[in-house]
């Protein structure tokens, strides 16, 4: 009795709540959270809607014991067909009110899930989630285990949270499938519920690797579904039936090719490259792999088709709707992204020429020297002749030479390769004189005789008709490219340089022709030779610096050209007046000569005298012809300094100024160009003359930057903008000196008249007699003391700009031009060649869009974007290429698709009556649609068409069959006498509607979905019973 009064009873508190009331208070919070409660029924679905419609996903996680899940809403975003409903959308993210209808209304009223599950519009949805496609649910929640959890594996566990659910779904009043997910999630198994007032929907699957016997056609599937219903009716009611079946296309031998195979008689005999200048395309592969037809009837009565395993009412010719789709392969390797990748690959290399020419190099000078001649040079009392930058240049690249035999590009290649970009050489020449060796002991055309080289009009019609293709949306963004027009010099270069890279011999390669390139420039230039298919003119600031720097050695070449022209005319002194741009067209005919001026000497050399009238008669003085002199002595300078300042705006002119220009003929004029139309000199009465003025120099984007960071390093000082000036009026004080010689007497008015109207204020004055006359002045800007232009006005003096000092030193802007050019690695011409490969690819892609893709048009805009970037940025980096380049691999290979698609189908074309636009949307839909449906089915000419691409691929299988013994099904000869190979996927659906559990039960909906494939099995039934009346 002790020891039993001493022991201590344990109380079990029933109110504290269990791990599983937990889960159950938390799936209710979810519920009430998502407002899920008495939801109110959306408008009915419409035809595809599943398919094309935007789904939304909501997710959250739950605990229940040691297990987590995750919780997801999946819902289909509608717009509401209620003209009164005030919200345009139907959604899960907007607060739906609970329902405000009687007990009685919502007994009666027709839940959404009935109305999914019976909706014959949606039937086989081509792109959803699983559930939407073997249910037709428009809205349903999926519990699942977390990642990094256990699998559900037992049939308990699943029951328990089924029961969990149907508990929190009872208590909320939520009508929202909720479906578990159990097993291996590969096998994609779901259990479900769905609770209504008065029914219950229970959602059943079952998944197999094999077929059953018994469940292989229509027949047997219809009893499967009887009896699992097991509907206590004396007639079972009629059950409506939905069948498709699916064939694939696998065989494409029979089509072309997708890339011609090689000419190996051509330079280039490669895959895909047909020529130098074209960069090559489209897939080594066919990137279509399957094209697979469904057949389906959305709609029979069970009495009105047959199928069992003797017969089959089932032909795919009359299918009332036929859907095609196609798949693709993942990544197909391409020709464009795959030149493209390896020429950005050695971006950031860093050997320099030299290292990788190295081995083949050789001393080409060292031939032709005499050791025992070393100490004369040094006891030869002649002058020694200091060479000028020139000739250092040419010596020092002439040292670059490479042995034939050990020369990475042969040498019959390397001829086409030059003669491709220098289509200036003439083929009459070559063929006569031959190929010359260049320095480095490989062929040029060097020494070929050429002609101009400008633009040649391919170029622009090839502009014109990619801009046609691109459209004006296309046009802006193409434009803010940073590379070079299509067609150029430098274009062609660069495709050039790919090809080289990807199939002759790699970086190397490209290092021999870069130099052999950097050759041909110094040739042309020393033998003024225009660089061809170059726009004439200033270097384009649109283009990039690689092509600016080519047009600016253009420009050096034309002004040599022109200066050389001139100097050999201006024996004696001229005043026509012609101008330095008349002479460049008869250029052509000027000898050739190896001259290179240094920047000291003058624009034009003039070797004879020329004379300078003097006030008093018969005393003249010369004009110096030394070559450091600008067209005056130190004395004379001096003395026009101080004489030739004169008066301003038309006002009394100092005595000095008078005497100089007393008599209009007291210096011949020179340089003038003609006359001008209206204005007259203010201090003599003779008319104006236009002058020759020199052209201003011509910039690229590199030598603005060092100049503009000169200017800015003078600061703000008073003398640093004073210098500052100085240094941006050497084009004003020109252009005053080439006016005062060709109008003696003149007045800084005059010229302000001529070259800046604006700054010239002109006020009517009345006199006396009432005359009207206007009296002109110069600007307040102009009249201000230490006025610039005054300034240089005062110090300028007549000299026509054939014999002033050059404002454009082409032989020192060439020279640098062809240093820069010399200097640069591989690496680096592989980036300045960047830009024009991205412009020629963008080009290419929108070229071969034949179908005219919208997904494609959304893909260039970005690849435009990208490109305009990357060519813009400051900093050439290789990373910026490289997501450009992937950017453009993705859509070849979009592009690709459809050409080869749309090659297909054209060969089953023949005598059909559809137009190529017709296939061309047909193609684009395939790619940028899940599933593109066939109107008319095989009626239809598109459904010929898909007809004749099946029939001529199982020919062969036909062939094969009829050599088959008798034990072949009567279904299967079947197939072959339709001319399609077998189904490799049946898909049905039953649906009926039938009182369960009890005769007087209400009548419900029940359904079930099955698909026989080769390698899987699977019956998704969803079977409602009435839970009141059982």
């Amino acid at each position: 009795m002790i020891e039993d009064e001493s022991e201590v009873f344990e109380i079990t508190d029933f109110t504290t709540a269990s791990e599983w009331e937990r889960f159950i208070a938390k799936l209710e919070e979810i519920i009430h959270e998502w407002k899920l409660s008495h939801l109110i029924a959306g408008p009915l679905l419409t035809k595809d809607e599943l398919t094309t419609g935007t789904w939304e996903e909501k997710t959250t996680n739950v605990q229940f014991a040691d297990f987590s899940f995750t919780v997801t809403r999946h819902s289909l975003r509608q717009t509401s067909s209620d003209p009164n409903q005030s919200s345009a959308n139907i959604s899960s993210s907007d607060p739906v009110k609970p329902s405000a209808v009687s007990d009685e209304d919502d007994q009666t009223s027709i839940p959404f899930i009935w109305q999914d599950m019976m909706s014959v519009e949606n039937s086989f949805p081509s792109r959803a989630h699983c559930l939407c496609r073997w249910y037709g649910l428009r809205d349903f929640i999926v519990v699942a285990t977390a990642p990094g959890m256990n699998d559900i594996m037992s049939e308990s566990r699943v029951n328990m949270l089924i029961s969990s659910i149907s508990i929190a779904a009872n208590n909320t009043g939520c009508q929202v499938p909720f479906f578990v997910q159990f097993h291996s999630k590969w096998r994609r198994l779901f259990a479900g519920i769905s609770e209504y007032p008065g029914f219950r929907t229970s959602f059943e699957m079952v998944q197999l690797k094999n077929t059953p016997q018994q469940c292989t056609n229509l027949t047997s599937l219809l009893n499967v579904f009887k009896s699992k219903i097991s509907a206590p009716v004396s007639s079972f009611p009629t059950t409506a039936v939905a069948v498709r079946m699916t064939y694939i296309l696998q065989d494409w031998t029979q089509y072309a090719w997708p890339q011609l195979p090689p000419d190996f008689d051509s330079a280039t005999g490669e895959i895909g490259v047909t020529e130098f200048g074209v960069l090559p395309f489209g897939a080594y592969e066919d990137p279509v792999c399957e094209l697979h037809l469904s057949t389906t009837w959305p709609g029979l009565a069970e009495h009105q088709i047959v199928e069992d395993s003797s017969f089959s009412d089932l032909d795919p010719i009359h299918a009332p709707h036929w859907s095609v789709r196609v798949r693709v392969a993942d990544n197909p390797q391409c020709l464009l992204g795959d030149f493209l990748n390896e020429f950005v690959k050695f971006c950031s290399r860093t050997e320099s020429t030299q290292q990788l020419l190295g081995k083949s190099i050789i001393l080409s000078d060292s031939a032709g020297l005499d050791v025992s001649q070393a100490l004369q040079r040094l006891t030869d009392p002649g002058p020694y002749v200091l060479p000028s930058i020139g000739k250092a240049v040419k010596r020092a690249t002439s040292k670059l030479a490479l042995r034939p035999e050990d020369a990475p590009i042969p040498l019959e290649l390397l001829n086409e390769i030059l003669l491709f970009l220098f289509p200036d050489a003439r083929e009459a020449s070559v063929k006569t004189k031959g190929m010359a060796m260049t320095s480095s002991g490989c062929s040029t055309i060097s020494n070929s005789e050429v002609t101009d080289g400008t633009m040649t009009s391919s170029t622009s019609e090839q502009d014109l008709q990619t801009s046609e293709i691109l459209g004006c949306q296309f046009k802006e963004m193409f434009r803010q490219l940073k590379s070079a027009p299509l067609g150029s010099l430098t274009s062609r270069l660069a495709i050039c340089m790919c090809i080289i890279n990807h199939s002759h011999g790699g970086l190397c390669a490209v290092a021999h022709l870069w130099q052999e390139f950097v050759l041909e420039m110094r040739y042309r230039w020393e033998n003024n030779y225009v660089i061809p298919d170059l726009e004439p003119g200033n270097p384009n600031m649109g283009c990039c610096l690689l092509h600016q720097k080519l047009q600016m050695l253009n420009c050096c070449i034309e002004r040599k050209k022109a200066r050389e022209a001139l100097s050999g005319d201006c024996k004696a002194p001229s005043g026509d007046g012609s101008s330095v741009s008349s002479v460049v067209g008869d250029s052509k005919n000027s000898p050739n000569k190896d001259v290179s001026l240094s920047s000291d000497e003058e624009f034009y050399e003039c070797p004879e005298e020329e004379a300078l009238i003097d006030g008093t008669e018969g005393v003249t003085t010369s004009m110096p012809s030394d070559e450091n002199a600008i067209g005056t002595t130190e004395n004379e300078d001096a003395a026009l300094s101080s004489s030739l300042a004169s008066s301003v705006g038309g006002q009394s002119s100092s005595v000095t100024d008078s005497a100089l220009f007393a008599e209009p003929q007291a210096y011949r004029p020179e340089g003038r160009l003609h006359q001008h139309e209206d204005l007259m000199l203010l201090r003599v009465s003779e008319p104006l003359y236009v002058p020759v003025t020199q052209e201003p120099s011509p910039m690229t984007e590199d030598l603005l930057e060092e100049h503009a960071e000169v200017l800015a390093k003078l600061g703000t000082s008073p003398e640093g903008a004073h210098l500052r000036a100085r240094m941006q009026s050497a084009c004003l004080l020109s252009d005053m000196e080439a006016f005062k010689a060709a109008n003696p007497g003149c007045v800084l008015g005059d010229f302000v008249r001529w070259y800046s109207p604006r700054d010239w204020v002109e006020e009517k004055m009345t006199d006396a007699e009432g005359n009207v006359t206007f009296v002109g002045q110069l600007s307040q800007r102009m009249q201000i003391p230490g006025n610039m232009w005054l300034e240089v006005w005062q110090s300028a003096r007549p000299i026509p700009a054939r014999r002033q000092r050059r404002l454009f030193d082409d032989t020192k802007e060439a020279e640098k031009v062809l240093h820069w050019l010399t200097s640069m690695k591989p690496a680096d011409v592989a980036i300045r060649l960047m830009p024009m490969l991205v412009h020629a690819a963008i080009n290419k892609l929108m070229e071969k869009d034949k179908c005219r893709l919208s997904l494609l048009q959304k893909m260039m805009a970005q690849i435009i974007n990208k490109g305009t970037k990357a060519t813009r940025s400051i900093s050439n980096e290789a990373k910026r290429y490289e997501d450009l380049i992937r950017h453009i691999s993705l859509a070849e290979i979009f592009v690709t698709r459809a050409q080869l698609l749309l090659v297909k189908l054209q060969q089953e074309k023949n005598d059909l009556d559809i137009k190529t636009s017709d296939l061309e949307q047909f193609v684009s839909d395939l790619l940028e649609h899940p599933e593109v449906n066939i109107d008319g089915g095989s009626r239809s000419s598109l459904g010929t068409i898909i007809h004749r691409l099946f029939t001529t691929s199982c020919k062969t299988e036909v062939v094969d069959a009829s050599n088959e013994d008798d034990s072949s099904s009567s279904t299967e000869r079947l197939q072959f006498r339709s001319e399609f190979p077998r189904p490799v996927g049946k898909e049905y659906i039953l649906r009926t509607m039938v009182s369960r559990p009890a005769p007087w039960s209400r009548p419900s909906p029940q359904r079930m979905y099955c698909v026989l494939m080769k390698d899987d099995f699977r019956l998704a039934g969803a079977f409602t019973s009435d839970t009141t009346f059982q």
